[in-house]
């Protein structure tokens, strides 16, 4: 009898203890797999918006998608939307993703942010390649992020592009060239002048408010005599940028830029960033939050140069060869 209540007791703590041994097993399971769930909803939603489609803002998207991945999110937990440059689609994708059930948004570029940000949702945006987020109103502090957000910059080295070109095609007056519908853009052009200004170098600006004005504007720069054209990150330029892009091959006179993606369509050269990178460095600020930190702990950080992009047919255009090209970063050259 004393033998049978043994083996009897022994069965009952092995029972008990394999299932505790299931029990923290399935607990920790359930915590890593809502660890991520920061708004406590019990699912797990990602959201990542773009106004409009480039090669540069593309690439931005992927690598964000990417490291999520390689973070651990699957394809069901991510949702991209791009308003494919409505503002009405724009605000229609706010209002969804600020309902309380995405647990944070990523946002490429400035127009996004800006909309987010002004909706004053509990949902944290984590901006990506926002190039002027003070002066674009979406923190007041990079240091001390203020409303909800933070994120990456891809502020424009604007002196250090203009003395690539003074190194590389001396000019004694440029021409700027931008839309005037984006602050981003604007805020370059605002620094390309002080530049110019302090530097005593002429300069002459025209505007393009649609993709169908560029043509004109870059005509008249032509007129004026500039010798080399500077432009700043600008959708509504880069748009029209085949169009721009024959004009000053023709004429000769070297186009500077404010993105890879823009030497990629045919200007001629620029101090870039990697746009996958940026985007991965988005991520891995958003695993902070993730991972228990306050949005507002969190400083916004300003990505540096990572090479010099130049492109080859622009080049053969101005009659020059990579050797000819005096920086000291890497430079790339793009067929």
């Amino acid at each position: 009898m004393k033998k049978l209540l043994a083996v009897l007791m022994v069965m009952v703590l092995s029972a008990v203890m394999l299932c505790a041994c299931g029990s923290t097993s399935n607990d920790s399971d359930t915590q890593e797999k809502n660890s991520k769930d920061t708004n406590g909803d019990g699912t797990v939603k990602v959201g990542i918006v773009a106004m409009i489609e480039n090669g540069a803002f593309t690439d931005m998207r992927d690598g964000i998608i990417e490291e999520l991945k390689a973070q651990g999110y699957t394809d069901d937990q991510i949702d991209y939307q791009c308003a494919q440059g409505d503002a009405t689609a724009l605000s229609s994708i706010v209002s969804n993703m600020t309902d309380g059930t995405y647990d944070m948004v990523f946002t490429v570029a400035t127009p996004p942010t800006q909309a987010f940000v002004n909706a004053e949702s509990d949902t944290p945006v984590f901006f990506c390649a926002v190039s002027a987020p003070e002066a674009a109103g979406v923190i007041t502090s990079m240091d001390k992020p203020d409303k909800n957000a933070t994120g990456t910059s891809n502020a424009i080295p604007v002196s250090t592009i203009f003395e690539l070109a003074q190194n590389v095609t001396p000019a004694k007056k440029y021409g700027l060239i931008y839309s005037g519908n984006e602050d981003n853009a604007t805020n370059t052009i605002k620094q390309a002048k002080e530049y110019l200004d302090s530097a005593k170098i002429e300069y002459v600006e025209k505007t393009a408010p649609t993709s169908g004005d560029v043509e004109a504007a870059a005509n008249a720069l032509v007129s004026e005599k500039v010798d080399a054209i500077f432009i700043p990150n600008d959708s509504i330029i880069q748009d029209g940028i085949d169009t721009l892009v024959q004009i000053c091959n023709e004429n000769k006179i070297p186009t500077y830029v404010s993105s890879a993606t823009t030497v990629a369509s045919g200007c001629f050269a620029t101090l870039a960033i990697d746009d996958k990178g940026i985007g991965r460095k988005t991520v891995t600020m958003a695993m902070e939050y993730v991972n228990g930190k306050s949005v507002e702990d969190i400083p916004a950080q300003v990505i540096g140069i990572d090479y010099c992009s130049v492109n080859q047919k622009a080049m053969n255009a101005l009659g020059l060869k990579k050797e000819d090209i005096k920086t000291d970063y890497e430079v790339l050259v793009l067929e």
